[in-house]
């Protein structure tokens, strides 16, 4: 059994990824899911976030601009709600990825976890691992020749 702190942690891991993902992917891999009805408790709305930062992770924060983000609530029948915000103004994606987020908390969740999920999971860490090889291809080592006197 999971301590609420472990399912916060999954479910912020999960709805980071279907926030992540590409539009056209996660389109592509709930094309075949057979997807229940729902009911709108926040229909799909487009707004301004403003996006902060901190210098070094740790130092004073800091508003770094604004952000385009869409978000929606939806409930499914069997009462589980699922929430999304997206990047962009891609209504279809949020509706997708609420959608998700409700079924990834009832009976559905082991499915949603190996046909949707785990793909997307896999192909954000290719991506992230071919930036990395690239900025890794570009990297110069510096060092100290220290003078015979």
């Amino acid at each position: 059994m999971e301590t609420p702190e472990q399912e916060i942690a999954a479910r912020r891991g999960w709805m980071g990824l279907l926030a992540r993902a590409p539009a056209q992917r996660l389109a592509a891999l709930l094309e075949s899911a057979e997807l229940p009805g729902f009911d709108w408790l926040r229909v799909p709305e487009t707004g301004g976030v403003m996006v902060r930062g901190r210098m070094g992770g740790t130092g004073a924060p800091f508003n770094l601009g604004e952000m385009t983000v869409t978000r929606c609530a939806l409930r499914l029948a069997s009462g589980e709600v699922g929430h999304a915000h997206v990047q962009g103004r891609n209504r279809a994606h949020a509706e997708r990825a609420a959608l998700v987020d409700a079924l990834m908390q009832g009976a559905r969740a082991d499915e949603m976890q190996s046909s949707v999920l785990a793909p997307l999971a896999a192909e954000e860490a290719a991506r992230r691992e071919g930036r990395a090889a690239k900025a890794a291809a570009t990297k110069v080592d510096f060092f100290t020749m220290v003078r015979g006197e």
